[in-house]
């Protein structure tokens, strides 16, 4: 497990890459993050047809595009002027931000569900849940039983759920230290995805999951029509786009600009390989008005971003 500290084995080599990288001459160079989802070979292989559209688009300048080994690799990369546009969830989105001064101007605008409708929007929620045939009625209830969750850092299916139990008052407030859900389940699983908390659940194996708004439409819907819902959390914030504070106008305002194009339907299936699976456009924004709510989650539960260096 690496914090964020790894950020600078990230940095190095996007120093290296600046240092190698040639730059075509009287042109500027606008270096593009993207989520790390497959190895960086084939990362950029997918990503050649989004740099000659950033190219074409803004004329005189020579983008390139950069797969980090870390998102903490992209927070110090931003920081330092190495990386000037980054696709973010948003708890790296957040901490770039915080620590590299970095500004969020786009939203993803995604598919969701909420409730039961479905949606385009830049957040959703998710929901505690219970097979339909549990006896318990509220959260309160469960104090001591059995809980599974997808993965420690999902701001969905973990830090949003915390901060519920603490608005709650069934989880105290840390003061130092992260929020620990033993203090009220008497087990907790990481089963590492919605899919497998549901399995569980189905077979008995805990009392009580997550479901979120954003995954497949059939599971979201295979699940709430086989449990009941206790609680719900939210808003919760989908991906966004951060850049430097060295990326300065005019360039600044054209790149906005040509992400924005992007909405265009035709470029929808080359976005969900970068952003979400659910990726319908983005739309302005900032980081008060996207990440207010998951800004108060993490401050109520003190949970630190973690990440796993792709191997």
């Amino acid at each position: 497990m690496s914090r964020l500290s790894l950020g600078v084995l990230g940095l190095l080599l996007v120093l290296g890459l600046a240092a190698c990288a040639p730059q075509a001459p009287g042109k500027t160079r606008l270096v593009v993050a993207i989520q790390p989802t497959l190895s960086a070979a084939e990362m950029l292989e997918k990503a050649r047809p989004l740099e000659q559209y950033l190219e074409q688009r803004l004329g005189d300048v020579d983008v390139e595009i950069y797969v980090p080994l870390t998102q903490a690799g992209v927070i110090e990369a931003l920081r330092f002027g190495q990386a000037h546009v980054a696709f973010m969830g948003p708890f790296p989105a957040q901490l770039a931000v915080e620590r590299a001064n970095a500004d969020l101007v786009l939203a993803e605008v995604r598919e969701v569900v909420h409730g039961q409708q479905k949606v385009e929007a830049p957040y959703y929620f998710s929901y505690w849940v219970v097979r339909a045939d549990s006896p318990h009625q509220k959260l309160a209830e469960l104090r001591g039983r059995r809980a599974c969750f997808p993965s420690p850092v999902s701001s969905s299916g973990y830090i949003a759920p915390m901060a519920r139990l603490i608005e709650l008052g069934l989880l105290p407030r840390p003061t130092q230290g992260e929020v620990d859900p033993k203090a009220f389940f008497g087990e907790v699983l990481f089963a590492g995805g919605y899919g497998q908390c549901w399995e569980a659940l189905k077979a008995g194996q805990v009392d009580v999951t997550i479901i979120a708004g954003d995954v497949p439409e059939s599971l979201y819907r295979e699940v709430l029509a086989n449990t009941r819902v206790l609680e719900q959390q939210g808003p919760l914030p989908s991906h966004a786009v951060v850049v430097s504070k060295d990326l300065k106008e005019p360039l600044r305002s054209r790149v906005i600009e040509a992400l924005l194009g992007l909405n265009a339907p035709e470029y929808r299936p080359l976005m969900r390989q970068f952003i979400s699976g659910l990726f319908v456009g983005f739309q302005r924004s900032d980081a008060a008005t996207h990440l207010g709510s998951f800004q108060q989650f993490v401050k109520a539960t003190r949970i630190a971003f973690t990440e796993r260096i792709n191997p």
